[in-house]
């Protein structure tokens, strides 16, 4: 099976090389050509544009940052897949994008015989790097079943959601609980700080009950080290919380817990940490 992989950033880099240790033959494309030099190197083969790419290839990943980025590259007229694909093939899109335009995007694909899956992921670069990425798919499931074995590569956990669109509205609803978990993570932490005490105590505490989570153990360390590096830029995260935030609004549903984690990202950006990783919502308390 030949794959086409389109976005070759934070994410993208580490779930292409997966793919090319597994034996994968993998065309590589980047807005930015130099971040295909790591894939080139390990055998990837490097192509001009999206539709060379997606034209000797049986399943096409994207791996971009946003919506428009997503139709872009599927959609620019001569340069862009659908210019290149093949009927039969099948597009896995593994961004973060709005559920009603993937379902768009689904139909419009489908009229040139195309298959199309929305499979979003959480688990961040370290998850990547692994190859334990959660994976929320969304779309018909005989074209899950082709996916199934490259799925395998890149994740742990991979779930049929359901029908097109779902495996965006799923990441959404993961991003709901990372952004009030993060709220929550932070308070707590500025609270130990507060009443002086140590926070890798509290951390060391707190992981033995209730409270305990990914976050607390991962971001609550680098925040204790003050370590902003970002597994998952701020910038990202408002990103996502602009899609909950609208996808939420359409559904007539109110969600408080995320328009404060929204205002609190927001100030993190305001400070010009925007590419920081979501830890650095702590510098919002002290």
């Amino acid at each position: 099976m030949h794959i086409a992989f389109l976005g070759l950033g934070i994410m993208g880099q580490p779930m292409v090389m997966n793919l090319i240790q597994a034996g994968y033959t993998v065309t590589v494309w980047n807005r930015s050509p130099h971040k295909t030099t790591e894939a080139c190197t390990a055998g990837a083969i490097k192509a001009e544009h999206p539709a060379a790419a997606a034209a000797g290839a049986d399943v096409v990943l994207t791996m971009l940052t946003d919506t428009p980025d997503v139709e872009a590259v599927l959609f620019t007229e001569e340069t862009g897949v659908s210019a290149g694909v093949r009927a039969g093939s099948l597009v896995i899109d593994m961004s973060t994008i709005n559920p009603d335009d993937t379902r768009v995007f689904h139909q419009r694909l489908s009229k040139q015989g195309v298959q199309m899956l929305d499979a979003p992921v959480s688990g961040g670069d370290v998850g990547a790097a692994a190859g334990t990425l959660s994976i929320m798919v969304g779309g018909d499931a005989a074209a899950f079943a082709k996916a199934l074995p490259i799925f395998e590569i890149l994740g742990s956990r991979i779930t049929h959601v359901g029908p097109s669109g779902a495996g965006q509205v799923i990441k959404a609803c993961n991003q709901v609980c990372c952004a009030v978990n993060m709220v929550g993570l932070c308070e707590a932490l500025a609270l130990a700080k507060a009443s002086g005490l140590d926070g890798q105590v509290v951390l060391d505490v707190l992981s033995g009950g209730a409270a305990q989570s990914w976050a607390l153990e991962h971001l609550g360390a680098a925040i204790v080290a003050d370590n902003f590096d970002p597994g998952f830029m701020v910038d990202l995260m408002q990103k996502d919380l602009g899609i909950v935030l609208n996808t939420s609004t359409d559904a007539g549903l109110s969600l408080p817990g995320v328009s404060l984690a929204h205002q609190q990202f927001g100030m993190v950006q305001e400070n010009g940490a925007g590419t920081s990783g979501t830890q650095a919502m702590i510098h919002c308390y002290y």
